[in-house]
């Protein structure tokens, strides 16, 4: 059992715990659940770099990346700083997160936020609703496309924009059609967690017209940045290199400042 597939074991056991505890029909009562949405392609769309800006205590590649800053003070930084939207790692197992630190992030910004999570089943993107977010993630590497499109579906059903995020070209072709509002490359290959940029390089011209492109994992140096916008990307999802940092914020507005001059 590689590590997705660990990943997915563990994540369809936590849904099905969960909906004993709260059925779906409970989550469709919170107050965040009608509130009206934000898109996160447009944040980005106005935005010469487009940065979504990551809330990451730990990862399975880096173990402990920053738990000593508390959630509000790092998206009020983000926001402050010009960030294009908020990523929120909810999984709690591998990534020390949890759907409290997305509504905690609602409640410290009115930027556009995107559910960082192993999505798999309907559930989970009615939790991501009713905990005030407005996009959700969905990883081509862990669903058959027939699955991912059908989530897809159930996304735009209740105004959250999709995210795709693709890691190689074979992906990107089984799930083009799915209709995704922004297509993510991750630049890190799951099965050794090693970081190549070539990979958004790659696949810059294979993703869809009409959809955004957005780099992940493993940016940091300005000039990478640069490079990609020439090739089209409008989004760079970045968390580590600033969440390593004593001040996110403060992190995020130098690589803003170095962007621009």
């Amino acid at each position: 059992m590689n590590i997705l597939e660990r990943i997915a074991a563990d994540k369809l056991r936590e849904v099905a715990l969960k909906k004993q505890v709260t059925p779906e029909g409970e989550l469709r009562q919170h107050a965040l659940f009608t509130r009206p949405t934000k898109s996160l392609k447009g944040s980005l769309e106005r935005l010469p770099y487009g940065i979504i800006a990551e809330h990451k205590r730990r990862s399975p590649s880096r173990a402990v990346i920053n738990q000593g800053i508390a959630l509000p003070e790092v998206v009020s930084g983000y926001s402050a700083a010009g960030a294009g939207g908020i990523s929120v790692l909810t999984d709690g197992l591998y990534f020390g997160g949890s759907l409290e630190d997305l509504q905690m992030a609602r409640a410290a910004t009115d930027l556009p936020l995107l559910r960082k999570e192993f999505i798999l089943d309907t559930y989970q993107i009615t939790e991501a609703r009713a905990y005030g977010a407005d996009a959700i993630l969905l990883i081509a590497a862990m669903l058959d496309p027939g699955h991912l499109a059908d989530l897809a579906q159930s996304a735009r059903a209740q105004d959250l924009e999709v995210l795709v995020e693709v890691h190689d070209r074979e992906e990107l072709e089984a799930v083009r059609d799915c209709g995704a509002d922004l297509f993510g490359v991750n630049n890190r290959n799951l099965k050794t967690f090693e970081v190549d940029l070539d990979t958004s390089r790659s696949l810059a011209g294979a993703i869809p017209d009409g959809a955004l492109k957005v780099s992940e994992s493993g940016l940091g140096r300005p000039e990478e940045i640069r490079e990609l916008r020439q090739l089209g990307y409008q989004g760079f999802l970045m968390g580590e290199s600033f969440m390593k940092t004593p001040d996110p914020g403060a992190a995020l507005v130098e690589l803003i400042k170095s962007l621009h001059a």
